[in-house]
């Protein structure tokens, strides 16, 4: 070292910058991590409490929102990017340094963020949540990532399709190989099929509306808000980027809510299927949180049909509740277990059972759940799911219909569960649901029907209608 190094000073120690926006996405991120939360539960609380604090205004709020659920939809794909990247297995990476760089190559690769200020933003944000020393690993490994753009990298890192084509899927698309997989099992078809299904699982889902009938509509809802008209559901509303629903007085009250119009179209079929005598007992078997509840109290109160809404989870079933509250047919919300239900066999003339699943017809909404959800998870699932609809198939009378919906298109979970339930259970048939739901395309061969993301606008859905014969 020369003598006028020595005597230079030293540069004074500069104390990290917080970024708030940064920092709130870091704290969902690591929410999602180590609580298992689920980033649309977590998110809302955290954006409202920097408003109160004036730290984020609407254009913060919306980055935030983005870094956020950009950086899980597409984790497959930055994690074998940045494995590329470093000299050792990403599991030996701590889970915080991951979140610090995930974050950092959606904003290099999947934004428009200038690459200088992506850098310097998540070094900054290391510096803070991390310390000086781990922040200059994050710095050249995110130099080492900003030399690429994400089709250079994707190109790099996927395996060729022709050697391996689900696994080339994963690694774009960013989905478990696993699911892929199975998505493409339930929708059969070419490899174009499959690829507009793992994208749009990577895009940001509308807001839906529904006007419920007899409480709102959908002129007054357009009224209120800036808003579209629903592609399917003659109670669907599609809202405009950046609106907020929670502002919205039909909602406030109750007569509206938000409600992907999947659901909405399995509730509206399941109301319209054609039954054999009366029509004035109706059942929500698997009730919570109350979406296809309210709606179908609305429906009912329309026929003066009573509505039951049971759910098995106590604060699940005080949802429902609220989701009900000033509906003006009769109902009752109870909480109570489908598997052993406390009413009489044959009771009822329409029954919905949505089922607990693995919500992989949801992976829009909740990116996170395609990295929780394991394989055996469906087989935890399979035992539930035939026992609600076997039970369900004794709850309604000779000549009443059955609704069973999932959200999930995974087969294991769908028409295997219908096939064996039905094999066991004498006096119960199929009934043709495409028909119900006029208008609406490509449902599958029937006679259950198939709603997904990328031909319809909507969640996975999947419903199968069965009459009671004897």
């Amino acid at each position: 070292m020369s003598e006028q190094a020595r005597r230079r000073p030293p540069k004074p120690y500069r104390r990290p910058q917080k970024d708030p926006v940064r920092m709130l996405a870091f704290e969902a991120l690591r929410a999602v991590d180590e609580r298992d939360a689920y980033a649309n539960l977590v998110l809302p609380p955290l954006l409202k409490k920097a408003r109160e604090k004036g730290d984020f205004d609407a254009r913060d709020a919306a980055l935030a929102t983005e870094l956020v659920y950009g950086t899980l939809r597409r984790q497959g794909t930055y994690d074998a990017i940045i494995s590329a990247c470093i000299d050792r297995p990403l599991r030996e990476v701590d889970p915080p340094v991951l979140d610090v760089l995930a974050l950092g190559a959606h904003q290099l690769l999947g934004t428009r963020i200038p690459t200088h200020a992506a850098v310097s933003a998540s070094v900054e944000l290391a510096r803070v949540v991390l310390g000086d020393g781990r922040a200059k690993f994050v710095n050249a490994v995110l130099r080492k990532i900003s030399q690429q753009d994400l089709d250079a990298w994707v190109a790099q890192v996927a395996p060729p399709y022709d050697k391996d084509p689900e696994d080339h899927l994963a690694v774009v698309h960013s989905h478990p190989r696993w699911i892929v997989s199975a998505l493409w099992d339930s929708l059969g078809g070419p490899r174009a099929g499959i690829e507009d299904l793992l994208e749009a699982d990577n895009e940001r889902p509308e807001v839906t509306l529904v006007a419920r009938p007899g409480r709102s509509t959908t002129e007054e809802l357009a009224a209120a808000t800036e808003t579209l008209p629903g592609r399917w559901s003659p109670y669907a509303l599609r809202m405009a980027e950046g609106g907020e629903p929670g502002a919205i007085e039909a909602v406030k009250d109750g007569s509206a809510g938000v409600q992907d119009e999947g659901s909405q179209l399995v509730a509206i079929a399941l109301a319209n299927a054609p039954l054999d005598g009366p029509d004035s007992r109706w059942l929500d078997g698997c009730a919570g949180p109350g979406g296809k509840a309210a709606l179908l109290a609305a429906l009912a109160s329309e026929r003066g049909a009573f509505l039951l809404a049971s759910e098995k989870q106590p604060h699940r079933a005080r949802l429902v509740e609220r989701a009900l509250a000033g509906n003006p047919g009769p109902y009752q919300v109870i909480a109570a277990d489908g598997t052993r239900p406390p009413w009489r066999p044959g009771s009822f003339d329409r029954v919905l059972m949505d089922v607990p699943c693995s919500g992989l017809g949801a992976l829009r909404r909740r990116p996170e759940a395609r990295w929780r959800r394991r394989p055996d998870d469906l087989d935890g699932f399979a035992p539930l799911q035939r026992a609600l609809l076997t039970e369900a198939l004794s709850a309604v009378r000779v000549g009443g219909v059955v609704g069973y919906a999932t959200c999930s298109p995974h087969l294991a979970e769908t028409r295997v569960v219908v096939d064996d339930v039905l094999k066991k259970t004498g006096g119960a048939e199929l009934i043709d649901a495409r028909p119900l739901l006029p208008g609406v395309p490509a449902l599958g061969e029937g006679p259950d029907l198939q709603l997904w993301p990328h031909l319809h606008g909507t969640d996975a859905m999947y419903l199968a209608l069965i009459r009671r014969t004897a």
